[in-house]
């Protein structure tokens, strides 16, 4: 139907007939000569159709944006050439036009920018645009680079079940009634977790796998019910085996891909020192703010707040830097303290440094009435405040101060134009083995329950899990956790004591994780892994915020696909079949078919 697509037209094919298929792009009518850009998925080219070609014209004689053409004709240069595309010194004079199929009533135009609800809904007509298109094409690069690095580097890609057993991993599981065992669930996977150490376990070495995973969980811009992501994992290794492995692997891909620099080696850094610099588990290292501690400048101050938090156990005081914020309005100030607010803060204190030589008359402050010389000189000091800065400051639990402060920090980056153009990788390492439910304060797995921890001892562990740190790792960019590891346990009577400090009694270890216990005593060797977030990563290598951009047909917040309908109804039928019945009303069924 086609010889040739429409962007690779250019002078080599001067004087030749060629065939092209697209949707036009544009339409100009000159004078009876009618000038068409045809687009397809490699770019647009110039048709002319002149009046003396009547059945040509006579064809074109409703086409209009969108219509689907197949144009045969020849290439000649062009009069006024168009440099910004490669087929813009070259113009398609056309023999014969082909109109495949109109385009009547669009929802929208493509160059125009509608609501989400619009593109998602009318997905096929947002997915031409060259933009998206872009961004799928990179994504297909970015995975095909990946299958390539791996298969070279001897990995093998192994399938694991899309059925497959309810098995507790931090999010709710999809469930699917099992129509030849009444009562009983399948649950889609939020990863191939468990299969991938029955693999190491088996004596494959290394394996990957481009997975598809699924959680039942509130979504994002950065989250998604179903999701892809690269599943490796390796036998006989420790953490360096794998951070080595992995930092070749992106650094190459990366640049192959996007044309990005990486440094070499990357930075690490631990779990409680990333907390304290920077607030979050996944710091953006292009913004060089940093929270800064001043509990023991201000443990005596006259500022309650501030003087309790520096008392309590568990308390933090920090001061973040906003360089050149002392030109913000109090109201623009407010704003922030609005913002902070949605993390947890109580209140947020504020100084402006208007003249560090002079004191408590240089400075501009709600809290400086509460402070005296030296407790001021000492926060401008340890905070490194220039004239013109403004100061913020948190105070309460350590943990909620660390999270609103590091929000705080990316915020002020954000708005004040600090955060560099650039590419800055990270490890972070040496996470918390469990955390406290807030509410039962229950121990909950920080990343899974099959993350060993950093002693072999059983007994040490039990005697203090709250001080109990893992082998897991998690590499960030810019910001956002692009993939996340760990060594993993390989003994049954650790993983037992793992199991038993979650609260998970033997019977149901048993009755959930049996196969996992009974494989671990048979041979399973050291090994570990880390999964990546590639739709995280394609929506970095693209520049958008929203992974919905990079996934072809995504679903909304509330997890529906507008395109489809999906979720829908079931038929009474259908639920039949599957031993289920439908409590509570509402729209649970259609009717069957008749």
């Amino acid at each position: 139907m086609r010889s040739h697509f429409c962007g690779r037209v250019d002078e080599t094919l001067n004087d030749h007939c060629i065939s092209l298929c697209g949707w036009v792009d544009a339409r100009r009518d000159h004078g009876g000569v009618v000038f068409l850009d045809l687009r397809d998925h490699e770019g647009v080219v110039q048709v002319v159709v002149e009046p003396d070609n009547a059945e040509a014209y006579t064809a074109l004689a409703g086409a209009s944006y969108e219509w689907c053409l197949r144009v045969v004709g020849r290439v000649r240069p062009r009069v006024s050439a168009n440099e910004r595309l490669r087929s813009g010194r070259v113009e398609v004079l056309a023999e014969r036009v082909e109109v495949l199929n109109e385009a009547r009533d669009l929802p929208f135009a493509l160059h125009e920018n509608p609501s989400e609800e619009v593109r998602l809904s009318y997905r096929y007509l947002d997915l031409r645009r060259p933009e998206m298109q872009h961004m799928l094409r990179t994504r297909g690069r970015l995975i095909r680079a990946l299958r390539q690095y791996l298969d070279g580097a001897d990995f093998q890609d192994i399938e694991t079940p899309i059925l497959t057993k309810a098995t507790p991993e931090g999010a709710r599981d999809y469930l699917l009634p099992s129509r030849t065992h009444p009562g009983a669930f399948y649950a889609l996977p939020q990863s191939p977790q468990l299969f991938k150490q029955l693999l190491m376990i088996a004596g494959f070495d290394r394996y990957y796998q481009v997975a598809r995973c699924f959680r039942d969980e509130d979504l994002r811009a950065d989250r998604q019910p179903e999701f892809t992501q690269l599943d490796m994992e390796f036998a006989f290794v420790e953490e360096h085996d794998v951070q080595g492995f992995v930092e070749v692997m992106i650094r190459q891909v990366l640049h192959e891909v996007a044309g990005v620099e990486l440094v070499d080696p990357f930075p690490c850094l631990p779990w409680i020192e990333a907390m304290r610099r920077y607030g979050s588990d996944k710091p953006d290292l292009r913004l060089d703010l940093e929270l800064v501690d001043i509990a023991e400048q201000v443990a005596d101050c006259e500022f309650q707040v501030f003087a309790e938090a520096a008392k309590a156990a568990d308390g933090r005081i920090v001061a973040l830097r906003a360089p050149g914020g002392a030109k913000l309005s109090r109201k623009q100030i407010e704003v922030y303290g609005t913002f902070a607010a949605r993390y947890g803060a109580r209140g947020l204190a504020w100084m402006k440094v208007k003249d560090r030589a002079v004191g408590h008359a240089g400075v501009q402050s709600p809290i400086a009435k509460f402070l005296n010389a030296a407790e001021l000189a000492a926060i401008i000091e340890v905070s490194g405040a220039e004239d013109g800065d403004l100061l913020f400051f948190g105070a309460g639990p350590w943990q909620l101060v660390s999270e609103f402060m590091g929000a705080l920090r990316l915020r002020l980056g954000d708005d004040l134009g600090l955060i560099k153009e650039a590419w800055r990788p990270l490890w972070v390492t040496d996470f918390p083995m469990f955390e406290r439910d807030r509410d039962s304060q229950r121990l909950l797995a920080l990343h899974h329950p099959f993350t060993a921890p950093k002693v072999d001892d059983i007994e040490q562990l039990k005697a203090d899990p709250d001080k109990a740190v893992s082998r897991g790792y998690d590499l960030v960019l810019n910001g956002i956790e692009i993939g996340g590891g760990s060594i993993r346990i390989h003994r049954a009577a650790m993983q037992s004591a793992v199991f038993e400090l979650l609260g998970i009694s033997k019977d149901e270890a048993q009755a959930k994780f049996g196969f996992l216990l009974q494989a671990l005593k048979h041979g399973a060797p050291p090994h570990g892994g880390i999964a990546f977030g590639l739709d995280r990563m394609a929506a970095l290598l693209v520049g958008t915020e929203s992974i919905r951009d990079v996934i072809a047909f995504p679903k909304t917040t509330s997890a529906q696909c507008l395109l489809t309908g999906a979720p829908s109804p079931a038929t009474p039928q259908q639920l039949r079949e599957l031993h289920v019945q439908i409590e509570g009303g509402g729209d649970a069924t259609a009717e069957d078919p008749p």
